[in-house]
């Protein structure tokens, strides 16, 4: 893996939805999850037709972003672009997560 600036940045968060914040408001449909390391928004993945985890980077510039649906293991850098090991620091989800597709 290349290196990352911001794997100090990586905090412990609290997941902020059981699925996609925004998604869930509108009744969209993801295809995976991303928890950001800095706050906490779960945001859908790029696969997803919103790309709601990356839109939150653009917005807040928060670098970290956890593969989170089901707990994978890796973070990706937005800044750096790259992947992460983050396999002994996952975030435990805090409880079922709907499937959409």
């Amino acid at each position: 893996m290349d290196e990352c600036k911001h794997t100090r940045d990586i905090k412990t968060v609290t997941p902020s939805a059981l699925g996609c914040e925004e998604c869930l408001k509108s009744g969209s449909m993801w295809v995976h999850l991303r928890l950001c390391r800095t706050c906490g928004h779960v945001g859908c993945c790029n696969d997803s037709p919103n790309r709601h985890a990356t839109k939150h980077f653009h917005a807040t510039k928060h670098p970290i972003i956890e593969g989170y649906d089901p707990p994978e293991g890796w973070a990706w850098c937005f800044v750096d672009e790259v992947f992460i090991d983050i396999d002994g620091d996952v975030t435990p989800q805090n409880g079922p997560i709907p499937k959409f597709f």
